[in-house]
C-alpha cells in the first residue's frame, strides 16, 4: 500500500494536493508519506514475525529526522556510520541500544557511547 494515487489527474499524498504544495513551497520539494512508510515497516515486521528479527533502518539513505523519528516510534533500530547520523538518531528519539554502528573508525567519541548502551554490532 503506498499513499501516492492521482486524483482527477493530479498527484496526492495522503490527501494533500502536490501540486498545490509545490506552489506553496516550491521546487525542488521532497515529499514523503508516513502512512506509506509506516506501512511498509510494519509488512515487514509482520513477514519476520516468526523468526527472531531486528529492523534496522539505515540513516545513510535518508536522515531527515521526521522520518527518523516516525521510525523510532515505531520501534526500528538504525544503522549508523558517522557521529552526525548517530546526533540525528538521538535527537529523533532513538533508542540507544538498538544503533548497529558501521565502520566504527568514523564514530568520534565512540567509547563514551558504547559504555552507555548495552546493544551495539560494530562491523566493518
Amino acid at each position: 500500500m503506498h499513499s501516492f494515487h492521482y486524483c482527477n489527474g493530479r498527484l496526492h499524498c495522503e490527501g494533500a494536493d502536490l501540486e498545490q504544495v509545490a506552489q506553496k513551497f516550491g521546487t525542488p520539494l521532497y515529499v514523503y508519506s508516513a502512512n506509506t512508510i509506516l506501512d511498509h515497516y510494519r509488512r515487514l515486521d509482520a513477514a519476520l514475525s516468526e523468526i527472531d528479527h531486528f529492523i534496522s533502518y539505515s540513516v545513510k539513505a535518508n536522515s531527515n529526522g521526521a522520518i527518523l523519528k516516525l521510525l523510532a516510534d515505531a520501534g526500528a533500530g538504525f544503522d549508523i556510520v558517522s557521529g552526525g547520523e548517530l546526533y540525528r538518531v538521538l535527537k529523533a528519539g532513538g533508542d540507544p541500544k538498538a544503533l548497529r554502528i558501521r565502520r566504527r573508525r568514523k564514530i568520534e567519541g565512540g567509547n563514551r557511547v558504547r559504555a552507555r548502551t548495552k546493544r551495539f554490532q560494530f562491523q566493518r
